[in-house]
């Protein structure tokens, strides 16, 4: 077996997947790398106002890739998250503490402007399947 014959693209149905050329997932061996991740409610398109509602959808999404690509929360290694103000980190932090406060990955957070007004919060992960 060749090495990347262990690759697998995983969707979300995200209309911005075809459009700028990205999985939502990439599987590589033992690797998952999940990309940037905001808090659209993919189902509805619709993006909700607050912060902590968007961290939320956010790991909501990353989950479901996850899980596609037969991996768990439990198995990040390493996250990056974007903010697009101070603010917010606080609402940010509870969701955060809440699905990785045992899990705690290597982890990185920036306050930056993303693409679009209404995002407020970005998060990208990587997972390693354990044992």
């Amino acid at each position: 077996m060749t090495e990347t014959s262990t690759r697998k693209l995983i969707s979300s149905g995200s209309p911005f997947e075809k459009a700028a050329g990205y999985s939502r997932a990439v599987v590589d061996g033992d690797w998952c790398f999940v990309s940037g991740t905001t808090g659209y409610d993919y189902a509805t398109m619709k993006m909700p106002e607050s912060a902590g509602t968007q961290t939320m959808n956010a790991l909501l999404t990353i989950e479901s890739a996850l899980k596609e690509a037969g991996f768990a929360m439990s198995d990040v290694v390493r996250a990056r998250y974007i903010v697009t103000d101070r603010e917010y980190v606080g609402d940010v932090f509870a969701e955060l503490g809440r699905v990785f406060g045992e899990v705690r990955p290597a982890a990185t957070m920036i306050v930056a402007d993303l693409i679009r007004e209404e995002m407020k919060v970005e998060i990208e992960v990587t997972a390693k399947r354990q044992g």
